[in-house]
């Protein structure tokens, strides 16, 4: 075997040993390795918030009409809706800073591939769950795969999502075999449970040529494959919105408009995980500066795109100021959801496409915290989209009470809410606990000279 590894950083080139070539592995087998008193601390919390949000979903189930009290015949959709779009969004990072990045041969994307397809996977799931949240008979869940209608733009949705977590799923399993091997040689101390499992994963992988070449070219047909099956599902979300009569959804713009948000968030939500991960994993020689640069100047690219959306979704309408569009405009503009549009347009699109323009604001920190302004001016943007569009129905509801108008959401809603950010950061934790959330291989691969050496260190 050879005792020299070439590794490629821009035009740089360098050797480095077997052994440290041992101790990256080890590095990155750290997270898995143990746990330190904080990590239990963390996923306690989660596991804590989730307990809150399963009493808060039983007290809805069975006294919903007390809790629940904004949601009416105007507003039928609430904040788990807008709560459901946020996460299909998030769950587009997997298609972006994966599959993209790997079939158009950006080689800074290997340390980040995993961090975005568990992710994906993550949000997907809590987007179904947001869903089942918002049902007000989740037992008849079923009714729609056994009497679905295909003309029905809902049953294209649950297709188009089933269809997607299967693929994000296989795309995350796939790649992680060799490394479920590598846990099985390197990992020590851990539960004999835990050892099987990743022998019975790892389905015998021995790294020889011909799995390699199965392995790389069943990756490039799911990454081909994920791809059109990720936008799809955001664009038949859009859908949802666009076949349903509310004037601020009658658009033929809602399915480019809601795929470029997507990407935007999915721009910050990486970055967000990449600096949490980086600084609690302490894996700053693998996720390092280079990379926050790439991704910032991917955030200003996604800010400017989804920018012109935007304006496409709300200069014609705004233009022409008709009937009940104008209504809604006027509420967004200058009315009482002007605060909350104004600030989603400034923090969520204009600053995140100006101030990464400026190197020093690439950095790490700095990014980090442009990011998490645009993370959350993404919740409320699908905020905005669901409640306010719903204020002004064509046929407005003749002698109802003035209070069936407003929408705010309950307590209840909100735990439930918040048990889906946590269930989901629970996920992505737990992930990270018993599997390398950076890949050794394929960290390994943009510096080795031959794939044999590979997991064959004993």
């Amino acid at each position: 075997m050879s005792k020299h590894i070439i590794t490629k950083e821009a035009t740089t080139y360098e050797t480095f040993t077997q052994e440290e070539y041992m101790l990256m592995k080890e590095e990155l087998l750290r997270p898995v390795q143990r746990i330190g008193k904080w990590g239990k601390i963390w996923i306690g919390f989660l596991l804590v918030v989730c307990m809150f949000g399963l009493y808060a979903y039983y007290i809805q189930e069975t006294k919903s009409k007390y809790v629940t009290v904004s949601l009416r015949d105007y507003t039928m959709w609430g904040v788990y809706i807008s709560n459901f779009v946020f996460f299909v969004a998030l769950s587009l990072i997997g298609v972006l800073m994966s599959a993209v990045l790997k079939l158009t041969n950006f080689e800074w994307y290997r340390p980040l591939s995993r961090i975005a397809e568990v992710i994906a996977v993550a949000a997907i799931l809590l987007a179904g769950v947001s869903i089942v949240a918002a049902m007000g008979r989740p037992d008849r869940l079923h009714y729609l795969l056994l009497h679905g209608r295909i003309q029905s733009p809902i049953v294209w949705d649950i297709i188009v999502i089933v269809t997607y977590i299967a693929i994000s799923t296989v795309l995350l399993f796939i790649p992680l075999i060799p490394s479920l091997s590598t846990c099985k040689n390197h990992l020590h101390n851990k539960p004999k449970w835990q050892m099987k499992m990743y022998e019975w994963l790892s389905f015998g992988w021995e790294g020889t040529p011909e799995q390699w070449k199965i392995l790389k070219r069943s990756i490039r047909i799911l990454t081909i494959m994920v791809i059109p099956v990720g936008v799809s599902i955001h664009t038949v979300t859009a859908w949802l919105f666009a076949t349903t009569l509310r004037a601020e959804w009658d658009s033929t713009n809602f399915g480019a408009y809601f795929v470029s948000g997507a990407f935007l968030l999915g721009v910050a939500g990486m970055i967000v995980a990449v600096f949490v991960i980086r600084k609690a994993y302490k894996l700053e020689h693998y996720l390092t500066p280079m990379h926050f640069d790439k991704l910032g100047q991917a955030l200003v690219l996604m800010s400017f795109i989804y920018i012109y959306f935007n304006i496409n979704e709300y200069l014609v309408p705004a233009y022409k100021m008709s009937g009940l569009h104008a209504n809604h405009l006027l509420d967004l503009f200058v009315g009482k959801d002007a605060p909350l549009y104004w600030g989603v347009i400034i923090f969520g699109m204009l600053l995140p496409a100006i101030l990464p323009l400026f190197k020093a604001l690439r950095k790490p920190l700095p990014l980090t915290i442009i990011a998490c302004t645009v993370v959350v001016a993404a919740w409320l943007k699908r905020y905005l989209i669901v409640i306010p569009g719903l204020a002004h129905p064509y046929l407005p509801i003749q002698d109802v009470p003035d209070s069936w108008k407003h929408y705010s959401p309950s307590l209840v809603e909100m735990t439930i809410v918040a048990a889906t950010f946590a269930a989901m950061l629970l996920i992505v934790t737990l992930f990270t606990r018993f599997f390398p959330i950076v890949s050794v291989w394929e960290v390994a691969e943009g510096r080795l000279e031959g794939k044999d050496e590979i997991i064959n260190y004993k």
